[in-house]
Parts: C-alpha cells; sequence; structure tokens
C-alpha cells in the first residue's frame, strides 16, 4: 500500500512525464489528466472491487481482467475530461484554477479535441469489446451519463450524484464481467457505497470553486450544502459503510474485509472531522486521500476471499470428523443389536 509520502512522489512522476512530453503531444496529455491521474484510480477501484468479489472462494482476481479495466478505465477518464473541457470551455476560462486547460488556452482546437475524443471513445469500444456481451451492453449504457455529466452542474446542485452514477458503473461491470451477469443483491449495495464515496469526496474537491461556481451560477453539492457539509457527508459516509457491511454479508466475507471496512470508517471520519471546506488545499489534500480509501477496500476483498478457503477447510474437516463419529456410532449400535 503506498503511503502518502509514496503517493506524492507517484504524483510528482505524472507531472514530470506531462511537463517533459512533447509540445505538439503534452496539450493532450493534459486534456487527459495524465499529470492527475488521482481520477484514474478513482475510476478503476470500484471496478477492482467486482472483480474481487466476483472471484472463486480462495482465489486471487483475475490478473488479466484487472489490467484489462485497469486500462478501460485510464482510456475512460481521460475521455470523460474531453467531454467535460468541450462542455465547459465558457465556465472554465473564468475559473482560476481551469482558466489553462488546453482548450480553454487555444493550445488545442474544438476540432481537435472532437477528433481527438473520438479516438479515446474507439479505444473504450475496443477494451469493452474484450468482455462478454452482457458486459458489453452493460458498459455501453453508461455512454449516457458519461456524455451528459457536464451539463448537470448547470440543471441540479446533485452533479456529483450523477458522476457517482458513472463513476461507479466498474462496481456492475467488474462482476458481470467474471459471472456472466450481475447478481442485483451483491452488486447493487456495492453500488449504492461507491456513489455515497464518490458524492462525499467530490463535494470536497468542488470545495475548491465554491466561490467562482456562486459567482458562475453554477451547481454543485458543495454550494447545496454549504456549511453543513460536514452533517452531510456524514450521512453519505454512513450510507457507504452500511451498504458496504451488506455486500459483506450477501458473500460471505470475513474477518479481514470487515476490517478495511472498519479501516475506511476510521479515514472517512477523519477525513470530515478536519476538513476545512475554507481552505482549497487542504480540500484538494483531502480528495487525494480517497485513493487509500479504494486500495484499503480492495486488500481487505482479495485477503477476506483468501481467507474464505481456510474457512471452508475446517468446515470440510468438521464435515469428516461427524461423518466417521457417525459411522462409528452406527458400528457401535449394530455390534450392540448383534450380541
Amino acid at each position: 500500500m503506498l503511503t502518502p509520502l509514496q503517493q506524492k512522489r507517484y504524483l510528482n512522476i505524472a507531472a514530470k512525464l506531462v511537463n517533459n512530453a512533447s509540445p505538439k503531444v503534452q496539450p493532450y496529455m493534459k486534456l487527459m489528466r495524465i499529470d492527475k491521474p488521482i481520477g484514474s484510480w478513482l475510476l478503476f477501484w470500484p471496478c477492482s472491487w467486482s472483480i474481487a468479489m466476483a472471484a472463486p472462494i480462495g482465489a486471487l482476481p483475475d490478473l488479466q481482467m484487472l489490467a484489462l479495466f485497469g486500462t478501460g478505465a485510464f482510456i475512460m477518464r481521460g475521455a470523460g475530461c474531453t467531454i467535460n473541457d468541450m462542455w465547459d470551455q465558457d465556465i472554465d476560462k473564468m475559473v482560476d484554477r481551469t482558466k489553462d486547460r488546453p482548450l480553454v488556452s487555444g493550445q488545442i482546437t474544438p476540432r481537435q479535441s472532437l477528433m481527438f475524443l473520438a479516438g479515446q471513445l474507439s479505444l473504450g469500444l475496443l477494451v469493452l469489446l474484450q468482455l462478454n456481451w452482457y458486459s458489453i451492453f452493460l458498459g455501453a449504457s453508461s455512454l449516457g451519463l458519461v456524455i451528459t455529466y457536464p451539463l448537470m452542474k448547470r440543471i441540479t446542485y446533485w452533479p456529483q450524484l450523477i458522476l457517482g452514477m458513472t463513476f461507479n458503473w466498474g462496481a456492475l461491470l467488474g462482476w458481470s464481467a467474471i459471472r456472466g451477469s450481475c447478481d442485483w443483491s451483491i452488486c447493487l449495495p456495492l453500488y449504492i457505497a461507491g456513489i455515497c464515496w464518490t458524492i462525499l469526496y467530490d463535494t470536497i474537491y468542488a470545495h475548491q470553486d465554491r466561490v467562482d461556481d456562486i459567482l458562475l451560477g453554477t451547481k454543485s453539492t458543495a454550494i447545496k450544502f454549504g456549511d453543513d457539509t460536514k452533517f452531510y457527508l456524514s450521512g453519505f459516509g454512513m450510507v457507504m459503510i452500511a451498504s458496504l457491511i451488506t455486500s459483506g454479508i450477501l458473500t460471505t466475507q470475513t474477518w479481514p474485509y470487515y476490517t478495511a471496512v472498519g479501516l475506511i470508517a476510521i479515514h472517512i471520519s477523519n477525513q470530515i472531522y478536519t476538513l476545512n471546506i475554507n481552505n482549497p488545499t487542504d480540500c484538494a489534500k483531502k480528495f487525494i486521500s480517497n485513493h487509500r480509501v479504494g486500495m484499503i477496500l480492495f486488500v481487505g476483498i482479495v485477503l477476506g476471499n483468501l481467507m474464505k478457503r481456510l474457512y471452508v477447510k475446517e468446515e470440510n474437516r468438521d464435515e469428516e470428523k461427524t461423518e466417521q463419529q457417525i459411522v462409528a456410532l452406527e458400528t457401535k449400535n449394530s455390534l450392540k443389536i448383534c450380541n
């Protein structure tokens, strides 16, 4: 598991990679936010949870499937950023944090961004086509959310809800990719947990731009919750934990999983308690720390599934012992009858 220092170094490496790139390539890398890989991780983790949960008892998650979904998360997160910047050019140029983005600054033209998006979506489709037909249709059905999400901030104070529905689609897709279809009794609680998690971390993220958003008339849960943000985030955090426990019960998870859920509860509680919504630097730091939440849960699911093998062996030994006792008792009774 990456320490905060290791995460910082990793982010610096990504930023250096972009800064040292060719001037012709660099704007496209920035458009994809390659210099800010946290978004790709936050998109990937729900996929990994579902893939790990769907693994056979006592087995590691399918590494090939994890790699495939990791590639898909990287591509589609980049495509989402391109779509977002295409919709938000008029807004981004008026916000300090976004006014230097490639489309706004003129480094990339709208036509170039459209052609680039077509390439990104084509690559995303190529990844999707590696899955079974159920998963292909399920994955394709999320495209509407991907395209319309950037518009939601103009319509509703709940764009973070739409982002949550979009970013956590992998919680459904990962399971169906392994099992052939969704077990909704398991996938839905996991999906709901992911949605609540996204609302939580993206509300924190949105507080960085709250002042600009109010002036521009754009909407977010950061504006909706205002000074009561911590109260609402606590509620979403509790629903997230309850949903994770529900998924754990339905998949007969073992103690490593629940230990991970407990650690996540502590992390989120501390994140909310120490949050300063009026400090953009603190908001950015808290937002990035959610990478650890996703990683902790993934490790908990993997270890919990491996632990199931030990429980199954113990149950089998108990069953064998019981059968032997029954046979011995029946033999003893038979001898008594004969005598």
